[in-house]
């Protein structure tokens, strides 16, 4: 990979990384930070990069640096577990946006990183895998599971109006 060729994929994907990123994380700063440390790691191993699939390159590592500080962040910091059986009913919300992504929140993490791939991002089931190291198979099966997870979530379209 040359330097024209790392400043073209800044230039394509830093937007796209960052909107991955903070829709993963929800927060703005540690999107930014993936993003920085994504092309910091590419320009570490520039010499092994392939300018042909620097695209799936920074998603994977964008991925795989977000689980792992999720990781660490759980170790540092007890979670509350979450009841999933919430009557949005009953908390009076009317905000679709923002139950939606309440729900997106309780997904885990792979679910959360395929489904988020695949309907924020657009990218193709093949794309998805090899961002996230799965089988095209697998990658359906966890969109799969969150797009019913999260029907079950919302529930009926009469609940939100």
């Amino acid at each position: 990979m040359t330097i024209a060729d790392y400043n073209q994929a800044v230039d394509a994907w830093a937007d796209a990384l960052y909107r991955f990123s903070l829709k993963n994380l929800g927060n703005t700063m540690s999107a930014q930070d993936i993003v920085q440390d994504c092309y910091e790691k590419l320009w570490i191993h520039r010499n092994q990069v392939d300018s042909l699939k620097v695209k799936a390159w920074l998603f994977t590592t964008a991925h795989h640096s977000m689980i792992d500080g999720i990781r660490k962040l759980r170790k540092e910091i007890l979670v509350e577990s979450r009841k999933f059986s919430e009557n949005i009913s009953e908390q009076g919300y009317s905000d679709v946006q923002e139950i939606l992504n309440r729900a997106v929140d309780q997904l885990p993490e792979i679910q959360k990183s395929v489904l988020l791939l695949r309907d924020y991002e657009g990218y193709s089931y093949r794309e998805i895998g090899e961002i996230t190291g799965l089988s095209e198979a697998q990658v359906k099966v966890y969109i799969y599971r969150s797009r019913i997870f999260l029907k079950n979530y919302i529930g009926t379209i009469d609940v939100l109006i």
